[in-house]
């Protein structure tokens, strides 16, 4: 069941390192200099911004007039003031011989198309295809290629919580390219509230298939409680404060525990499998040492966080090759038990 800690540690990640704090360019004087004229004039050098000319109005700053579809995607002029700012300060900065240094929590990426990080963003596509992949082989394995009851349901008991795990996964990827590709706050809430929502039921599907519940009841009983704080935590960081800190300590407690629960399993199962388990849980614990070892962006494409997003898509494709097996060796051993009760 490496399934179920490779998207734990996915997420952990994800709420550790999508944080936007207060960085040294920030508080870069020569920096802070241009993005106050550019918000004055809409100019950076030579490069003005046509949608930032509003010198003839009295109302106000042009970055309080902008429509709300340009504020929301920050395609208008204070997303272009600060990055052409900061394009042009890292220039002075590498003709001077210093190594890159972040701006307002991020390093300095080369936009594409218009996308902020390019590189993590197709990766984040890429690994949403590959669970798409996954649960949809899974399902061609459960209902075209094993056998089923009488009433055409599958013999393996948690398909439900695996179908529901690869529509959360599939929701949480698709908010993390949007999130690479735009970064404000709507994407940066909707990004976290997906990786913390797949977190939380990562957690209850640990419980129950390293524990192997089976019952409808226990179920409910071990799912309800981790439901209603997951739902309270999401609400809290949108509707009341994005706490950085708290939410922390809730992915990380979170993903412990399902690392906890999956190498206990790995430990004492005799599952046919469980190699693919070691592999996911060794590569993925290996990777997360690509985020503790944080490194400037090559060519201003590729940093670590977008390279871990790129060795999570063969991880992805292990995972869910598991649980296929998993379903497998679950429907061989439920049917090899019928028989030897009609015998």
């Amino acid at each position: 069941m490496a399934v179920r800690y490779c998207t734990a540690l996915l997420l952990v990640l994800s709420c550790l390192f999508s944080v936007s704090y207060a960085s040294l360019g920030d508080a870069d004087p020569n920096y802070r200099t241009c993005v106050a004229e550019c918000e004055r004039n809409g100019c950076v050098g030579q490069v003005c911004f046509p949608q930032c000319n509003s010198s003839s109005s009295s109302v106000g700053p042009w970055y309080t007039q902008e429509p709300l579809y340009l504020q929301w995607q920050k395609l208008g002029c204070q997303g272009d003031c600060r990055y052409h700012c900061m394009v042009n300060r890292e220039k002075e900065r590498e003709s001077l011989g210093h190594v890159p240094i972040k701006y307002h929590g991020k390093w300095p990426f080369k936009r594409a198309l218009g996308i902020q990080e390019p590189a993590s963003v197709a990766f984040s596509v890429l690994n949403l295809a590959m669970h798409f992949h996954g649960w949809l082989s899974f399902f061609i394995t459960l209902y075209y290629k094993l056998p089923l009851k009488q009433d055409k349901t599958a013999y393996y008991e948690y398909v439900g919580l695996w179908h529901m795990y690869g529509l959360l996964s599939m929701n949480s990827w698709f908010w993390s390219a949007v999130f690479h590709s735009r970064d404000v706050d709507i994407t940066e809430r909707l990004d976290y509230s997906s990786a913390i929502a797949v977190l939380g039921f990562s957690l209850i599907l640990a419980i129950l298939r390293t524990f192997d519940v089976r019952v409808e009841a226990a179920r409910v009983m071990v799912s309800a409680p981790i439901l209603a704080f997951v739902t309270t935590h999401i609400l809290y960081i949108n509707f009341y404060k994005l706490d950085y800190g708290w939410n922390m300590i809730v992915c990380v407690t979170m993903g412990v525990a399902q690392l906890l629960l999956w190498a206990r399993w790995a430990a004492v199962s005799r599952h046919p499998s469980s190699w693919k388990l070691w592999v996911v849980v060794v590569a993925g614990g290996l990777a997360m040492l690509l985020e503790i070892y944080d490194f400037p962006p090559y060519e201003g494409y590729f940093d670590a966080h977008s390279i871990w997003h790129a060795i999570t898509v063969p991880l992805t494709v292990l995972w869910w090759s598991f649980i296929r097996d998993d379903a497998e060796f679950r429907t061989s051993s439920l049917l090899k038990k019928s028989k030897t009760k009609a015998k």
